[in-house]
């Protein structure tokens, strides 16, 4: 059989129904994995190219340019060393003899091989042209890596019998095996099955068999023969579009996560348009849309205000010109869904969010922290007293502490019991219910902002503290009982509580110290055996992680750590010395005075506190010493004045005056001098130099 030098190469295995939430992540792992071992094999030519194929019953990849039979390889091979392969006679010894057999050159004489050193001693080397593989021994060898169930992302490996009895292990029973270089078959199996040029089409909508002519032609093929959309983003934007066009003006509410699965269990997708009863509209929208999203996998749709409609949109499999009975069996199907949620919402307002806090404490938070109504009950009173640091008056103190009561209640509501998804969403709808301030109805909802990374902070200042409360009770008191994060593992997600106080800190200017609220979150747990005192170290935790959170906003490694570097506990004006710092680094004066001041640092740590003292202007005796004080006079009630109305730049900009005389105190004067009075007169002058020079930020660390 003459196989094409190079040409595209198809593989396809079809299966059973795959899982849908795997199937992208089993669709790529597929695709990658051949591609990549092929190329390793070095049986493609030239730059790798593929495209990756995924439907509920495939995984298939096309790749360009892929060669019949790899090049020859050039193989320089250590065969012995010298000491082993010659005798005392410098003759060849037995081992050389069976080594050479060993490595298939049993006719090879010492004269046929390169003496050379291998770093260590003397050795022979061997040098061959070894023949490339062909790609049948390629693929196969591809075939049999990649579809290791431990290479693959399974979430449940499943083992079954083919035909012959032999038992197979994989996401689902294999079916066919497709393997095409350019028109011809390539000689090889996978799970029990042999490859051929032949593939199934839609269930339905095809005639069963498809048979590709060409590795090149396999999408369209499938497409026009098939009724098969192969390609797993072109199916997700072909659902997108449609979605789309059938909304008629309406929003679509479509998250990425719902296209992914729902592309994932079609492989022809059609949009139809569906109804429900206007009389479940009285029933809070998000309950209908997640009921709607989780059990139906329907698109709900909202109007240009964002309410919700009484149609809703589904993605069939199906294709035809009456679609009235799919249409009714899905509308049909979800009725009973609606109903449920409609249910779960009126029992629940039967009992008002105040009465439902007792029942708390039937609910275990954590074996060594108690109840979660003995959480609620920290929560409370840590949010009581963080509206007192924030200066809030005795009705807002109140306000928090009752929306920091209420804010867990809806946990054990019917609602929430069926949907955990719905958490505090259905408690703003409870508390509204029953007559509680909006502000506290909307703080049963806020507290749990910012949920990830990009989320909205609490809008409302009640939910604000309440916010603060739920996530630094949550930091201490898990932290406390020795479960803070170790390398990837981080099961309470406190990296996340960590970034959620720091984001409200610093995005909402909160003119509150950090340590003092992580002290007055420990003081919650008095009660409470076992808890640890951890405020340093959960501090340091909360420091690594707004690094990060900085770094994504822009600033330079040097930038932060010359702000992080005064271990700042109030995070309000953490972003004002960043840019004031930012502003000072274009200044000319900026590299010398930050060379300045990390020279004075290095001089000052081995001073041993000989700067107590304040500076002496009668002991003050070099005219470059002076003129440094004199100036140093000037400048700091302009840098002092600054700071105190936080204009960093300014205070930072003033700073500039002092090059000068800096660079010649340090060319003229003699710091540790031999009279230990001017010694520390000197050292004096310059601790209160370096006093002003990082007053907002440790401008040394922006030394080179």
């Amino acid at each position: 059989m003459n196989h094409p030098q190079h040409a595209t190469l198809l593989v396809e295995l079809l299966t059973e129904e795959l899982p849908p939430k795997a199937l992208a992540r089993l669709g790529d792992a597929f695709a990658e994995g051949i591609a990549q071992r092929l190329a390793a094999r070095d049986l493609i030519d030239g730059e790798l190219s593929f495209e990756r194929y995924a439907t509920p019953r495939r995984l298939a990849v096309t790749i360009k340019n892929v060669r019949a039979v790899a090049p020859e390889k050039h193989v320089r091979e250590k065969v012995l060393p010298v000491s082993v392969a010659l005798d005392k006679d410098g003759q060849p010894t037995a081992p050389l003899a069976k080594k050479l057999a060993a490595l298939g050159f049993p006719d090879f004489s010492v004269n046929d091989l390169e003496r050379a050193s291998d770093g260590k001693a003397e050795a022979f080397f061997l040098r061959y042209a070894a023949p490339g593989a062909t790609l049948a021994e390629g693929l196969q060898a591809a075939l049999d890596e990649t579809l290791n169930v431990s290479k693959l992302p399974i979430p449940k490996v499943m083992t079954y019998q083919r035909p012959d009895g032999t038992n197979i292990q994989f996401v689902r029973p294999a079916q066919r095996l497709t393997a095409l270089h350019g028109t011809e078959v390539v000689p090889v199996s996978a799970l029990g099955v042999d490859a051929d040029d032949t593939t199934l089409g839609h269930r339905f909508l095809s005639e069963g068999f498809v048979q590709i002519q060409h590795a090149d032609d396999y999408a369209e093929t499938l497409r026009h023969k098939g009724h098969v959309v192969a390609n797993f983003a072109d199916r997700k934007e072909t659902i997108r579009t449609h979605l789309l066009a059938q909304a008629e003006g309406d929003e679509v509410v479509m998250p990425e996560s719902l296209l992914d699965e729902v592309t994932s269990l079609v492989e022809w997708p059609v949009v139809y348009t569906c109804r429900f009863e206007d009389e479940f509209l009285q029933v809070p929208q998000e309950c209908l849309i997640l009921t709607m999203q989780t059990n139906q996998k329907y698109f709900a749709l909202t109007d240009s205000q964002g309410k919700l409609r009484s149609r809703f949109l589904i993605v069939s499999n199906i294709e035809t010109a009456t679609p009235g009975d799919i249409v009714e069996g899905n509308e049909r199907v979800v009725r009973p869904r609606l109903a449920d949620a409609k249910f779960f919402f009126e029992q629940d307002k039967k009992k008002t969010l105040a009465e439902r806090v007792p029942l708390l404490a039937n609910v275990v938070y954590h074996n060594k922290l108690g109840s979660a109504l003995q959480r609620v009950e920290r929560v409370e009173a840590l949010a009581g007293a963080i509206a007192g640091l924030l200066g809030a008056d005795p009705a807002h103190v109140e306000l928090a502490r009752r929306a920091a009561r209420l804010a867990k209640a809806d946990l054990i509501t019917d609602m929430v019991g069926e949907f955990p998804e719905l958490q505090g969403t259905m408690g703003t709808y409870y508390a509204r219910h029953d007559g509680e301030p909006e502000e506290v109805a909307l703080a049963c909802t806020e507290h749990y902002q910012p949920r990830f990374s990009g989320d909205a902070l609490p809008s409302t200042t009640t939910g604000t503290i309440v916010a603060l409360a739920d996530k630094l009770e949550t930091l201490v008191g898990i932290w406390g009982i020795g479960l803070q994060p170790t390398g990837e593992k981080d099961p309470f997600a406190l990296r996340r509580h960590a970034l959620g106080v720091l984001r409200i800190l610093v995005e909402k200017q909160l003119p509150v110290d950090l340590v003092e609220l992580l002290r007055t979150a420990y003081a919650q747990f008095a009660a409470v055996p076992n808890v640890a005192e951890s405020t340093q170290a959960i501090y340091e935790f909360c420091m690594d992680r707004l690094r990060g959170l900085l770094r994504e906003r822009g600033y330079s490694a040097g930038e932060i750590d010359a702000v992080l570097a005064l271990n700042p506990t109030r995070l309000n004006d953490v972003v004002a010395r960043l840019d004031a710092v930012r502003e000072f680094s274009t200044l000319a004066e900026a590299a010398s005075l930050a060379a300045a001041n990390k020279r004075i640092s290095n001089i000052l740590k081995k001073s041993d506190g000989a700067t107590v003292g304040g500076v002496q202007p009668a002991l003050l005796l070099e005219p470059a010493e002076k003129a440094l004080y004199a100036q140093l006079e000037q400048v700091a009630p302009r840098v002092q004045s600054q700071l105190a109305a936080h204009e960093y730049t300014g205070a930072l900009t003033a700073l500039a005056a002092l090059r000068e005389p800096v660079d010649t105190f340090f060319n003229d004067v003699m710091v540790n001098a031999e009279d230990p009075a001017l010694r520390a007169n000197r050292l004096a002058l310059l601790g209160a130099l370096h006093q002003q020079m990082n007053c907002v930020a440790d401008i040394s660390r922006l030394a080179a």
